[in-house]
C-alpha cells in the first residue's frame, strides 16, 4: 500500500494522509528491523515530527552499517539526508546527497543514484537552485529510465522537472 497521494505541485512533497502515516507507524512500533526503521522515519519525516525522525534515521544509518549491504547504506544514507533536508539543514543535506549518488553511480545501481538524484534536486529546489533542481531532476529522469523505472515514477521526476522550470521562468520574470 502507498502512502503517497500524489506530490505538491508547488513544494514536491508528498501528498499523504496524516491518519493512514499514523496508524501505520502505531502498527510498526518499535521494530528494530531496518525495513521497519527505515518505514518509521518515512513516516515520522512526512509526519512533521522533525525530532523524532532524525534519531531514528541516525539509528537506521548504524544498523546498516552494522548488519546490512553497501545498498541498505545507502538508502539508510538518502533518507537520513531527507530528514536533515526537511530540518533546512540544506548544506549537509546535498553533500550527503552527492556521495551517496557518486557511490550509486559508481556501483552502477541506477535506480539507488535515480534516487539519490531526485532528492537532492529536492534539496536545491526548497533551497531556491531551481537550475540545479533541474539538472539532478534531469539526471534522475534517466537514471530512472535506464533503470527501467515504473510509470509513477518517471511521472513524479517529470512533475519535478516542470515545477522546477516554472520556478525558473517565475524568477526571471521577477527579475
Amino acid at each position: 500500500m502507498s502512502y503517497i497521494h500524489g506530490y505538491d505541485p508547488e513544494t514536491l512533497r508528498e501528498i499523504i494522509d496524516p491518519a493512514e502515516c499514523l496508524a501505520r507507524l502505531d502498527e510498526l512500533g518499535d521494530k528494530r528491523s531496518l525495513p521497519s526503521l527505515l518505514e518509521r522515519v518515512w513516516l515520522l519525516k512526512v509526519l512533521e515530527r522533525l525530532d523524532d525522525a532524525l534519531v531514528v534515521s541516525e539509528e537506521s544509518v548504524r544498523v546498516a552499517r552494522m548488519a546490512g549491504t553497501r545498498k541498505d547504506l545507502l538508502r539508510a544514507r538518502i533518507l537520513h539526508a531527507t530528514v536533515l533536508q526537511r530540518r533546512g539543514a540544506f548544506a549537509a543535506a546535498a553533500h550527503e546527497l552527492d556521495t551517496c549518488a557518486e557511490e550509486a553511480e559508481g556501483q552502477g545501481w541506477a535506480s539507488i543514484a535515480a534516487f539519490a538524484a531526485q532528492h537532492r534536486g529536492k534539496v536545491h529546489y526548497e533551497a531556491g537552485a531551481f537550475d540545479l533542481a533541474r539538472r539532478d531532476f534531469k539526471r534522475a529522469l534517466f537514471l530512472r529510465q535506464e533503470s527501467g523505472a515504473s510509470d509513477a515514477e518517471l511521472e513524479s521526476t517529470l512533475l519535478a522537472v516542470d515545477a522546477a522550470d516554472r520556478r525558473r521562468t517565475r524568477d526571471v520574470v521577477a527579475s
